[in-house]
């Protein structure tokens, strides 16, 4: 069936989306951690939620996206603090024998909200699921109907949910495997924020961020308008 078809396209993709570290995943990864699965799962659905939203806006309404350079730029700014932010904090707890919670993180704030937040800050996702979907209306893979969307973004929100799901096992994992030294891996974790932090910088002083990956997308765009 097309619609099979469509969903498990759009679950394949997001999965294999959501394996390179980044900021959503592994933060994912802390919370299951520090707090546990259920406050790490509720951080995973609520930035899935907001990531599908936003591929619902690149099939319907990207021409408007497009336009607002201003609020992607403010975006990754933002983003980039938040990241440094994150990396900043899991070296203090990594560093202070009476903390083991990043406090970023571990606040109270409702895990689902919070992690709807991080996401909707997070603007590298537009382009990445712009140019994807560009590429399945070109091979004719997905279409402009209403059932293909639903199918399509049902996919990835799967996609997406599996994807974290690896990180906040492996997180606990990882854990048992370090003798629940969690110290160290709070200073693992901060290594890859500041890591995550420099490539981001990286990306936008050299014009190889999310604004400069969607003008190129939208010049070989292959999106119906509908």
């Amino acid at each position: 069936m097309p619609l099979l078809r469509i969903f498990f396209t759009g679950m394949f993709i997001s999965f294999l989306g959501t394996l390179p570290l980044g900021t959503l995943n592994i933060s994912a990864m802390q919370i299951s951690v520090s707090d546990g699965v259920r406050p790490a799962f509720y951080f995973a659905i609520g930035a899935l939620l907001v990531e599908m939203i936003y591929v619902r806006l690149s099939l319907v309404a990207m021409n408007w996206v497009i336009k607002q350079k201003r609020l992607l730029l403010i975006l990754e700014w933002v983003t980039l603090l938040i990241i440094v932010a994150l990396a900043v904090a899991s070296f203090y707890a990594a560093t202070q024998p009476d903390v083991h919670k990043n406090p970023i993180l571990s606040n109270t704030v409702h895990r689902f909200w919070l992690g709807a937040f991080m996401s909707a800050l997070n603007p590298v996702q537009i382009p990445f699921w712009f140019g994807w979907s560009s590429v399945l209306f070109t091979r004719n893979v997905l279409q402009p109907k209403e059932s293909h969307f639903n199918a399509y973004i049902a996919g990835i929100g799967i996609g997406t949910l599996i994807g974290n799901s690896l990180f906040i096992f492996g997180g606990k994992l990882l854990v048992d495997k370090l003798n629940a030294n969690q110290d160290l891996l709070q200073l693992i974790i901060g290594c890859v924020f500041a890591f995550t932090a420099l490539l981001q910088f990286w990306k936008m002083i050299s014009q190889k961020d999310a604004i400069s990956s969607l003008k190129a997308n939208d010049e070989g765009s292959k999106l119906p308008k509908i």
